[in-house]
């Protein structure tokens, strides 16, 4: 490899490097609702767990009536809990981030 690409392509990587560094797993919890019915904690943790970025979803729900609430793991350098609660809410679950001492 010529050293002017050598050059360029360490260039790149150390320019690249700090994006990296910053991009963490994260988890946030969702309070998800018109899920009151046992097929829609499956279809909540479905399509979370397809939204680019999310690394794991546990979805609960008390009983097969109620809402439910979603932990999800995700990369913070592609996806945002905006992201994650506008897919569940185009699915017709309007969601939110749970409030401290709930969930």
């Amino acid at each position: 490899m010529p050293r002017s690409m050598l050059a360029a392509a360490v260039a790149i990587g150390l320019l690249a490097a700090p994006l990296a560094a910053r991009a963490a797993n994260t988890t946030v919890m969702l309070d998800v609702h018109h899920a009151g019915c046992v097929l829609c904690g499956p279809i909540v943790k479905s399509t979370l767990a397809h939204v680019k970025g999310v690394s794991a979803v546990r979805v609960s729900q008390p009983d097969g009536m109620s809402d439910v609430t979603a932990t999800v793991t995700y990369n913070t350098a592609a996806t945002s809990p905006a992201a994650l609660i506008r897919a569940v809410t185009d699915r017709g679950y309007p969601a939110e981030l749970t409030k401290p001492g709930h969930g």
